[in-house]
């Protein structure tokens, strides 16, 4: 019966909307992209339509998916648990109810853990399995405990924007020990309206948990029936910390969640000698979700690496930072020169920026990274180099670059775990907070802001700093152990590494960049300096199976660069430029060709072995784009602006083809340069040039009469900026009046409702403003007319709108 799939709302619906100026587009659902495979307990897809009806149309199967296994978001997202998410929720339910029944409470068999990888959802899988063990009666309290009081937070506004006001959060042992001891539903806190109610469920850090079992010895808490649930089951969980814990509570189920468990073959000897592995901590494996699941689902991005030698060591090839002698030498300034040097060098190529954006477009575009640092010594290196590299460079062609540690008493745990930094800057020496004060002082001077290393200040510039990572304000963070566990942004496609990593702690990092955004996000980018290829194969071979490698890393380049050759060889011989693409047949295999290019096309950029050995030109490139939003344009017939799926068989990379388009900056470049050499005879080749450019542009085609029209005003002793504004200025003003001429609407009101648009960045045609434009209706004109006249005024400033949007300064401007 071929494949069959279902529709739920997945990470890949959350693409971002990359045009600049713009609100973010809504996306239709009819697209296979955004279908999810049926699957049995053992993670093998259902894809027989019959096999999938008798499991899914299930009576209690999609009874169940109805009533628990979904979540509506506080901002109104419908979210669906996948299949193993329901599964690994089933089983922890099913293991408290049994170990009640058989008297089991209190002992490692009333638990187990499940082992999910990182990405995968644990934090959406443990909020469900925490409200549904709630809801049974026979479960008193809930507790959902994390390791670090940054996962606190993260968790709390996770769990916020799953179900407003269904968990109690706790800002210190004081307040969590108010929420244990108080009966459920009682009145916590009165301020104003706001009523803070005890809650059945509270987060907390596993660090609070403690100091409460240490200070409320005699709470009838102990005693009661509760369910803890460990956000991240390792090596933090084995020592003192869960011996107070199992020993104080006498009839508690412990579940942990992991996506890297310790089993015998990576236990080390760290932590309590009884706890070697995760199963001895806390009981059977549940279920399991590999990384290798992940990937194979399109759950998680498999990863890119590039291991730079910078180290004489006789195993790897020199690529291109220069090689120092000794282990000793690694913080020498000359490698630390060269790392920052080749960062500088490649940091566009490997976060896919295009060098056409510039100035404030440019921020917008691409993706940021994290530089992972051995030391605080280390970092504090880094940093003080990229501000000296950076010193001849504009603010506009800087890279802003953050810098964030603490105090951390072990940084290299001997079994690959990254030990923990905590938030308490007086921990630091005077010296290395003195520096962290002045890095964070740079920071408040380029984003305003006020933050310090005092405790309060320190974590607002920690939240603050995580916020403006997710939202691409800042491109690179160098870090020691911070945001390299537990910290999620889908913007980030790239980890620098220049520090041991193996086992847990390489996996955690490097999964830092393998969240799924968009199309142009194919993969997460590591570059490591550090000579980790053999950690990373064991690590790859521990958290996934033997042959994970091929899965869980991306083919050698030479993979890829052949079938671009063979592709592009076909698309020159079968598509000659200038030659008409005549049938349907041959324009969709001309649109799926060229398709399958961009793709590969955007795998082989971050590789560095690609810059110059591209087969098509710059200039085949724009005329080959060109033809392919001709017929784009064709198939769309007039439908969404965004829509890539024309129909089951005709799919268009627009995503791609967006990567690489042209800005109104790069054309006014072009323009100068046609000013500076006009008259000379080389004129006609410059204003071809600018006219290919606008024509393989999704969002300049509408304009290309606009620019063309400018080039043909231009004069040879003004700024052509300052033109250009002048021209656009003009021309947006007399086509604004035709069209209030022409339908006879209210001058006024017009160019205020325009004027919102622009600096919205969106045409808002829904509710009553646009009628606020309109003429008065005479009371003896029929709806009918009435009605089309509306609508012919919406067609007329939605291409009005198009048109101008992004070309005037005033309406770029954020």
């Amino acid at each position: 019966m071929g494949h069959t799939k279902y529709y739920s709302n997945t990470t890949r619906r959350q693409h971002l909307d990359d045009t600049v100026g713009r609100k973010k587009s809504k996306k239709t659902s009819n697209s296979f992209e955004f279908t999810s495979w049926w699957a049995d307990s053992r993670n093998k897809p259902i894809q027989d339509l019959m096999a999938f009806a008798k499991t899914f149309f299930a009576k209690h199967c999609l009874l169940n998916v109805l009533t628990k296994y979904c979540v509506l978001t506080a901002d109104r997202s419908l979210l669906v648990m996948r299949p193993y998410q329901i599964v690994a929720t089933e089983r922890i339910l099913n293991k408290i109810l049994i170990s009640t029944n058989y008297k089991r409470l209190g002992t490692v068999d009333a638990g187990g853990y499940v082992w999910h990888t990182t990405g995968s959802g644990k934090t959406l899988t443990s909020f469900k399995t925490a409200q549904l063990a709630a809801e049974l009666t026979e479960v008193d309290r809930v507790l959902f405990v994390v390791d670090r009081k940054d996962l606190d937070y993260q968790t709390m506004l996770e769990y916020e924007r799953f179900s407003p006001g269904s968990v109690n959060a706790s800002k210190d042992t004081r307040q969590l020990a108010r929420q244990l001891t108080s009966p459920v539903g009682a009145v916590l806190d009165k301020r104003g309206t706001e009523t803070l109610v005890n809650r059945k469920i509270s987060v907390t850090t596993i660090q609070k948990l403690s100091t409460f079992i240490a200070t409320n010895k005699a709470s009838s808490v102990f005693h009661s029936h509760v369910v803890i649930i460990f956000d991240e089951c390792h090596r933090s969980q084995f020592g003192e910390m869960h011996t107070q814990i199992t020993r104080a509570f006498t009839s508690y189920n412990l579940f942990g969640f992991t996506g890297t468990p310790i089993f015998s073959a990576n236990a080390g000897s760290g932590g309590n000698p009884q706890l070697k592995t995760t199963e001895q901590a806390f009981g059977e494996k549940l279920h399991t979700y590999t990384i290798v699941d992940a990937i194979t689902d399109k759950n998680v991005l498999p990863f890119r690496i590039d291991y730079i030698n910078t180290i004489k060591t006789g195993l790897l090839e020199d690529k291109s930072v220069s090689s120092i002698d000794t282990e000793k030498a690694l913080l020498d300034p000359r490698r630390v020169g060269d790392i920052v040097a080749y960062i500088l060098e490649h940091f566009d190529q490997k976060t896919r920026r295009n060098e056409h954006y510039m100035l404030k477009d440019r921020r917008l575009r691409g993706f940021n990274s994290l530089f992972a640092t051995a030391s605080i010594e280390a970092a504090r290196m880094y940093y003080n180099q990229f501000q000296l590299a950076q010193h001849d460079r504009t603010p506009d062609e800087r890279l802003k670059v953050g810098i964030i540690y603490s105090f951390a008493p072990n940084p290299d745990m001997e079994d690959g775990i990254l030990e923990e930094e905590s938030f308490e800057t007086g921990a630091l020496s005077l010296d290395n907070r003195s520096f962290l004060e002045d890095a964070i002082q740079d920071y408040n001077d380029m984003f305003a802001t006020s933050f310090d290393t005092s405790s309060d200040g320190f974590q607002n510039y920690y939240k603050d700093l995580s916020m403006r990572l997710k939202n691409r304000e800042i491109d690179l963070v160098i870090v020691v152990n911070m945001f390299l566990t537990g910290f999620d942004a889908t913007t980030l496609n790239t980890l620098w590494v220049d520090k041991n990593l193996k086992a847990h702690g390489l996996i955690q990092a490097f999964s830092r960049t393998n969240r799924i955004l968009n199309k142009v996000k194919t993969y997460g980018n590591i570059v490591s300096f550090r000579n980790l290829e053999d950690a990373t194969n064991d690590a790859i071979a521990l958290f996934g199976n033997k042959d994970a490698h091929g899965i869980v890393t991306l083919k050698p380049y030479g993979d890829y660069y052949q079938d671009y050759a063979s592709k592009v060889t076909e698309l020159l011989a079968d598509y000659p430029l200038g030659v008409q693409i005549v049938g349907e047949d041959a324009q969709k295999a001309f649109i799926a060709l060229f398709g399958a290019i961009l793709r590969l096309q955007n795998i082989l950029a971050s590789f560095d072995e690609f810059a110059g050995s591209e087969l098509l030109s710059e200039r085949q490139g724009q005329d080959y784009r060109s033809v392919y939003l001709d017929l784009y344009n064709e198939y769309r017939r007039g439908g969404e602006a965004e829509k890539e799926d024309i129909n089951d068989d005709v799919v268009f990379e627009i995503e791609l083809i967006k990567q690489v388009e042209i800005n109104v900056d790069y054309i006014l470049l072009l323009v100068q340069k046609y000013r500076d050499k006009y008259g000379d005879g080389q004129d006609k080749e410059i204003r071809a040039q600018i006219a290919r450019a606008v024509d393989a542009s999704p969002t300049l085609r509408s304009k290309k009469d606009l620019i063309e029209d400018f080039v043909d005003t231009i004069s040879l002793d003004s700024a052509v900026q300052d033109e250009w504004q002048a021209f656009i200025t003009q021309r947006q003003e007399a086509e604004l009046n035709d069209i209030i001429t022409d339908e006879h609407l209210k001058p006024e009101a017009t160019h205020q409702f325009i004027d919102r648009a622009f600096h919205d960045g969106a045409l808002h045609t829904n509710g009553t403003a646009i009628t606020t434009i309109l003429p008065p209706v005479s009371r003896f004109t029929k709806d009918r007319s009435h009605g089309a006249k509306k609508h012919r005024v919406i067609n007329k400033l939605t291409t009005y709108f198009n048109r101008f949007a992004g070309l005037n300064q005033r309406n770029r401007e954020d």
